[in-house]
């Protein structure tokens, strides 16, 4: 698995995570709610949003409502990339950044860093580290208060790095340089879509800088063999209902023959039944998914699903490392995971398994056929960077227009650079497309300059056209099935008991093995009991009076 396919699959992964409100735990037990973002506030202070005309997309975004967009597609990479930033960025100053990284870290000092940071006119000390245990490193660095210039903080671990209480103290306050058409002054930051920045943003002020930002921000889908399914006279969109997925189940599953319809799609599959990420408001009160009737009934489904015989052992069994495996074998034919699965990587490694190899997304469905399908949208950025609270203002100028190069649009010369390194060194064109050297697989691949700023996302996968035309036909699709859920897009402070209710560990372990078959919903249901009466119940008075009460539902 390459680098770019990693990442873009840990973050659709993870985005589920961060679709719930974006949390950071306090210490202590009283109320913290200070750094919430309010509507009105947020307005203020917002970067204005310019879209990028570097590059004409053959497929441009459309949207499905406010803050709602496909990503653009491109079949193509651009032969003669243009510039979007003149001369040298920086002034020469000399800084460090640190940025999780899932996979070898390249070498100090190489080539790559070298002519980055002769690109970018700054001393740009990369220093990646562990992406697996990045949850673990970065506290030690803010309890001794030593952190770099430039850090990145995935959103999902915020409350584990206590981000809200870093804002202002030890992350830099970014409003007066950013807010407004101020950032006009930084037009590849100002490409960014407006809801990303809301995910940095606390108490109403802007600290992060969002990456990897998307007006299509969903946990992920529900993928089908599309070849095998269509070679069976079998269309995606004659799904409509789960009694159809069952049914299909049964006509797929040949266990004799080491074929299984199903692998995991719970995650991606319970909001069919119009089941919230976490909260929802009814006349006025907050509910809990774990309170609403229709999560035991999607539960139940699942929970049927998986004692039905359609489902691979190898999944019941919770072997997730080779699903993957098993779905370009063809032993698995359905199966969850994140958007980012949908790539470049995947047909080549799917083709080289089966030649007819063609992944497929089932649409957005209702449970039971009827009314209008919702698929809950998640954070406009799951990963965020933040400046050093201690940089001066000139320093901090002069690293957002490092930032504004970093945040070149896809298929400029700067996105080439940051991307693929110097033609001829780090990669050759092959079929127009930018393909790695050696040196290039070694010390760009694993990418981390990208987790300090990057452009909107695209859909792009030269060489491939059905991957970028299947993909970005479905986002199109399902794009006005998209909901806000609610306190989307929040930051919210918790007190540190507060922040463990919310996780509910014990009850979402629960819930994996009922879908698995192992336990009944009755075990579920007496999961929930115990978690309301040990947490939830008070978590929820917390969420009412010190979030929805003060500043409404985010939506």
């Amino acid at each position: 698995m390459n680098r770019r396919h990693f990442l873009s699959a840990a973050v659709s992964v993870a985005g589920l995570a961060a679709a719930a409100p974006l949390l950071s735990a306090c210490g202590g037990s009283g109320s913290q709610s200070s750094t919430v973002n309010t509507e009105s506030g947020l307005k203020a202070v917002l970067p204005a949003y310019v879209p990028s005309t570097a590059l004409k997309p053959d497929f441009p975004s459309i949207a499905g409502g406010a803050d709602v967009m496909t990503d653009p597609g491109f079949l193509t990479y651009p032969a003669n990339p243009v510039a979007t930033v003149s001369g040298v960025p920086g002034k020469g100053g000399s800084y460090t950044a640190v940025t999780p990284l899932w996979g070898t870290v390249p070498t100090a000092g190489n080539s790559f860093y070298q002519a980055m940071s002769k690109a970018l006119g700054v001393n740009l000390t990369m220093k990646p580290a562990d992406g697996n245990n990045y949850n673990t490193i970065v506290p030690t660095m803010t309890a001794s208060k030593h952190l770099p210039d430039w850090i990145n903080l995935p959103s999902w671990w915020n409350s584990n790095f206590n981000v809200g209480e870093l804002a202002g103290t030890q992350l830099a306050d970014l409003t007066p340089y950013l807010a407004g058409d101020k950032i006009k002054k930084y037009p590849n930051l100002a490409a960014v879509p407006s809801a990303a920045w809301r995910v940095g943003a606390w108490g109403d002020k802007l600290y992060g800088i969002p990456c990897f930002s998307t007006g299509f921000a969903i946990a992920g889908g529900t993928f089908y063999r599309r070849d095998i399914l269509e070679s069976r006279g079998i269309t995606g969109d004659q799904v409509k209902s789960a009694d159809d997925l069952m049914s299909l189940g049964k006509e797929l599953t040949d266990a004799k023959r080491g074929v299984w319809a199903f692998g995991d799609i719970w995650t991606y599959m319970f909001s069919a039944w119009n089941v919230p990420l976490k909260w929802s408001v009814d006349n006025g009160k907050l509910v809990h998914k774990y309170e609403m009737p229709a999560f035991l009934d999607a539960l139940d489904w699942h929970y049927r699903l998986a004692t039905s015989g359609y489902m691979h052992p190898d999944t019941l069994a919770g072997d997730n490392a080779n699903a993957t495996t098993r779905f370009y074998a063809g032993k698995e034919l359905i199966q969850g995971g994140g958007m980012g699965a949908w790539v470049l990587a995947d047909y080549q490694s799917g083709v080289a398994a089966n030649p007819n190899y063609r992944r497929g997304a089932f649409n957005a469905i209702t449970a039971d056929g009827k009314g209008t399908p919702r698929t809950f949208m998640g954070a406009s950025s799951s990963m965020i960077s933040y400046l050093n609270a201690n940089l001066k203002p000139e320093q901090i100028e002069e690293l957002l227009a490092v930032a504004n190069y970093l945040a070149a649009p896809y298929g400029t010369a700067e996105y080439t650079m940051v991307n693929f390194g110097v033609e001829g060194v780090h990669h050759t064109r092959q079929n127009g497309v930018p393909t790695f050297t050696d040196e290039g697989k070694k010390d760009v691949q694993a990418q981390t300059y990208p987790f300090l700023a990057a452009p909107q996302s695209v859909i792009s996968s030269p060489g491939a056209d059905v991957v970028t035309k299947d993909y970005a036909a479905w986002q199109a699709a399902n794009v006005k099935a998209l909901t806000k859920p609610v306190f989307w897009n929040m930051n919210i402070s918790m007190p540190q008991w507060a922040a463990t209710a919310d996780a509910a560990q014990a009850v979402e372990d629960t819930i994996k093995d009922c879908y698995h078959g192992k336990k009944k919903v009755a075990d579920v249901k007496a999961a929930i009991a115990s978690w309301k009466s040990s947490g939830g119940d008070r978590l929820k008075q917390w969420m009412t009076d010190n979030v929805l009460n003060k500043y409404g539902t985010g939506q």
